[in-house]
Parts: C-alpha cells; sequence; structure tokens
C-alpha cells in the first residue's frame, strides 16, 4: 500500500514556504520535495516532526491509500 500526506496542502494553506518548512525541519528542500509528491516516505521520526511542525495529529497528515 501507499502512504498519502497532505502536506503540500497544509503547508500551503498555512502560507508556509517549502524552503523555510525543509529548513526548519532541518533536512533538504529536495527532501520535502520528494516526501510532498509521494516519491519518499519519511521516516518515523520526520513524521512525527512534520505533525508537531503542524499542530496535527500524524493521521491528520498521513495514511494509507485507500484509507481515505
Amino acid at each position: 500500500m501507499k502512504v498519502i500526506n497532505h502536506i503540500k496542502e497544509i503547508r500551503e494553506t498555512r502560507g508556509i514556504a517549502q524552503k523555510q518548512m525543509a529548513a526548519d525541519l532541518d533536512v533538504s528542500r529536495q527532501t520535502m520535495n520528494a516526501i510532498e509528491k509521494g516519491k519518499y516516505n519519511p521516516s518515523l521520526e520526520l513524521s512525527l516532526k512534520i505533525a508537531d511542525y503542524f499542530s496535527l495529529s500524524f493521521q491528520e497528515i498521513f495514511y494509507l491509500e485507500g484509507d481515505e
């Protein structure tokens, strides 16, 4: 099953630049781009950091394809 995320939508809604979010999370912009496009699944640690960054639960950001 494929992991789906809403990172790009949440980030854009909040007016956060991809470059800024990457810097805040101490990852490259290329990593954030790959995660947002679903080409790379973040580690558990980074996934939890992203949830904390947005002050959302893990489940509000990530889900398995078909569990929408």
